[in-house]
């Protein structure tokens, strides 16, 4: 009877975390959908590289070379946000109680980062050529360039449908949508110079594009920051989380309301809730997380406290949201 009890209670219990993690997941196709992607962009970007560098050497060319270190940079960002999405899929542990969740905003905060170094080194290489103008390489670098168009827009193309949803997601897009748009300046600049013998042009070029990317690498780079800050993630609206819990019947008081990103697709909610009429139960609790659910917080932590309104709990400043 006791080992009867026992199980029962253990499959309960594990019923209870199957529902949860399938809960969680739904919000999460991320992780699961874009290992592909990963997989088929990275090995495209490495065959680029080593035909960079043997192209570079043959034709003595430093941009080619120099665009090889780049594109190594990708690499190495597309594997960190590949890295981020099989570690948000890692069960919580005695350690990691939320699991490795936000390593997808580490990703994409590193990726921004990533994306300013390389704004940077396009912006001192090209100011450097303007002061000292060098020859282009000409053909060469124009071919490889387009290959780089190839690339780096297919591999932008397969993270294309996850870079709403997921800000790691679409961190590793304006990576690759980034790079397509330097190599397209590339082969503009170097048709235009063959032609007219304008060397300035493929500096300034590669200006413009530095401060096009800068301009696409910003909205990443302020979302990441702030989830990294526990930031209200972008798309939540509080006003209306604030309203839907007040408008519930029996409720006095909302305060200590918190949300913030658990990840980059997932969002997680504590609140207090004053109730003077006592605890409404678990039904009520279910069915304010399912209506929370349809603003984008997947994660519903709540207090019930009895107490007056005029008498916050202590550990809440009375000036919290």
């Amino acid at each position: 009877m006791h080992d009867h009890a026992h199980s029962h209670s253990h499959d309960h219990g594990h019923d209870h975390h199957a529902h949860g993690h399938s809960h969680g997941h739904s919000h999460s196709h991320a992780p699961a959908d874009f290992g592909k992607a990963f997989l088929i962009g990275i090995i495209l970007n490495t065959l680029f590289i080593l035909a960079e560098v043997v192209y570079g050497l043959a034709a003595h060319s430093l941009s080619l070379l120099a665009d090889a270190g780049h594109n190594l940079s990708d690499v190495l960002g597309l594997f960190m946000a590949w890295g981020a999405t099989a570690l948000a899929k890692q069960p919580p542990s005695a350690r990691y109680t939320y699991g490795l969740r936000g390593a997808s905003i580490m990703a994409a905060l590193g990726n921004a980062v990533f994306l300013l170094v390389a704004i940077g080194g396009i912006g001192w290489e090209a100011i450097l050529r303007l002061m000292h103008p060098q020859p282009a390489e000409g053909v060469t670098v124009m071919i490889v360039a387009g290959i780089g168009i190839v690339v780096n827009g297919v591999t932008a193309f397969l993270f294309m449908s996850g870079a709403k949803g997921d800000l790691n997601i679409r961190g590793a897009f304006l990576h690759m949508l980034s790079d397509a748009v330097v190599s397209l300046g590339v082969v503009i600049a170097g048709g235009v110079i063959l032609f007219t013998g304008w060397q300035w042009l493929d500096p300034l070029v590669s200006l413009i594009i530095g401060a096009v990317i800068l301009w696409g690498t910003w909205g990443l780079l302020r979302d990441s920051v702030n989830l990294s800050l526990h930031a209200v993630p972008p798309g939540i609206e509080l006003k209306k989380i604030r309203a839907l819990v007040a408008a519930r019947p029996g409720v006095s008081e909302i305060h200590d309301l918190h949300v913030w990103g658990m990840s980059t697709t997932e969002t997680a909610l504590s609140a207090h809730i004053v109730m003077p009429g006592g605890h409404p139960g678990d039904d009520f609790l279910h069915d304010l997380a399912h209506d929370l659910e349809h603003l984008g917080v997947q994660h519903v932590t709540v207090q019930i406290e009895i107490a007056d309104a005029g008498k916050p709990c202590h550990p809440c400043p009375e000036t919290n949201v």
